[in-house]
């Protein structure tokens, strides 16, 4: 389990200091070692597809992406590493209903500079019928020390 402290910093990097996570609305739900779970709740401007209507794909893909560098940086012994998106690849399987939506994450292998996740996102209302996956590759580096 991790201490208190890294939660705290793991939810402020997530909701608060990345502009875009907060301009999402994107939420810390539960966090492990290796594992992460993020939410966007529900609001009308995340639809993509007015006529379905549906959410946007990059709604999801940039849940996805956010829970799988958490679940990365959780995997972490050194709280002060930076994680970065490599690479990402969504595949959608069906249409995100109007409500809020999840993304669960699970390091599938973390070493020393780069590390891989698996990711599943869902609504809650329906945990079972998964909306799209995910496979992420992210950089794991410490942050630059200036002189």
């Amino acid at each position: 389990m991790l201490a208190p402290m890294e939660l705290a910093v793991l939810r402020q990097v997530t909701e608060d200091l990345i502009p875009f996570n907060k301009f999402l609305g994107i939420r810390l739900v539960h966090l492990e070692h290796g594992r992460a779970e993020l939410e966007i709740p529900w609001r009308d401007e995340l639809i993509g597809d007015p006529l379905k209507p549906a959410i946007h794909g990059g709604v999801i893909s940039a849940l996805a992406d956010a829970a799988g560098g958490a679940a990365v940086w959780s995997a972490l012994e050194n709280p002060m590493h930076r994680v970065s998106t490599i690479d990402i690849r969504i595949d959608y399987l069906r249409p995100g209903r109007l409500e809020a939506i999840f993304a669960e994450a699970t390091t599938a292998r973390v070493g020393r500079s780069v590390g891989v996740a698996d990711i599943r996102i869902f609504h809650a209302s329906a945990r079972g019928d998964t909306v799209a996956t995910g496979k992420a590759v992210y950089s794991i580096r410490l942050p630059k020390v200036k002189p």
